[in-house]
Parts: C-alpha cells; structure tokens; sequence
C-alpha cells in the first residue's frame, strides 16, 4: 500500500503534503528525525490526513494535485471532510 498524506505543524502553521510506500508511522519517525529539508525545521509534526494508494505513481499524482492546489484553505477543506465522514457529529 502506498499513501498520499498531509503533515501539519502548529509552530509553523504549515502542512506538508508527501507520497511514501513505507509505514506511515515509520514515515513520520522519519521526518521527525534529524535530518535536513522542510520537515526539519520543527518536530511536532502530525499526520492529519492520509489516502491509500495501490500503486506509488497515483499516489504521487495525488500529491501532485494537491501540491498544485497552491491553497491552504482547500487543504483545511479536505482535511475537514475526512473528520466528518469519521466523526459525522462534528
């Protein structure tokens, strides 16, 4: 299984939006560490959103599409619509 997911930092109030094959767990120890790029700059990372791919190229074209979105405000959107299909009394 592969994934597209979103990351979000509340010091920086930024999300990041990536694609791995690996554990997403695994994924965010990872970027968590120590290590250099974006994610580095802070280490309360949390996942806020991910989707299930079967094959990594949709889940990079995924992450592409969001990428492109270039708005954060649509990301919140998109984040808000998993919460309500999970938690639809919210």
């Amino acid at each position: 299984m592969c994934y597209c997911y979103i990351l979000y930092s509340e010091s920086l109030d930024k999300y990041y939006i990536g694609h791995s094959c690996e554990n997403l767990q695994e994924r965010l120890r990872k970027h968590l560490a120590n290590h250099k790029g974006f994610t580095s700059k802070t280490k309360d990372w949390i996942i806020v959103y991910y989707e299930g791919f079967n094959a990594k190229v949709e889940a990079y074209k995924r992450e592409r599409e969001i990428k492109g979105w270039k708005s954060k405000i649509k990301i919140q959107e998109l984040i808000s619509s998993l919460n309500k299909i999970e938690h639809p009394d919210l």
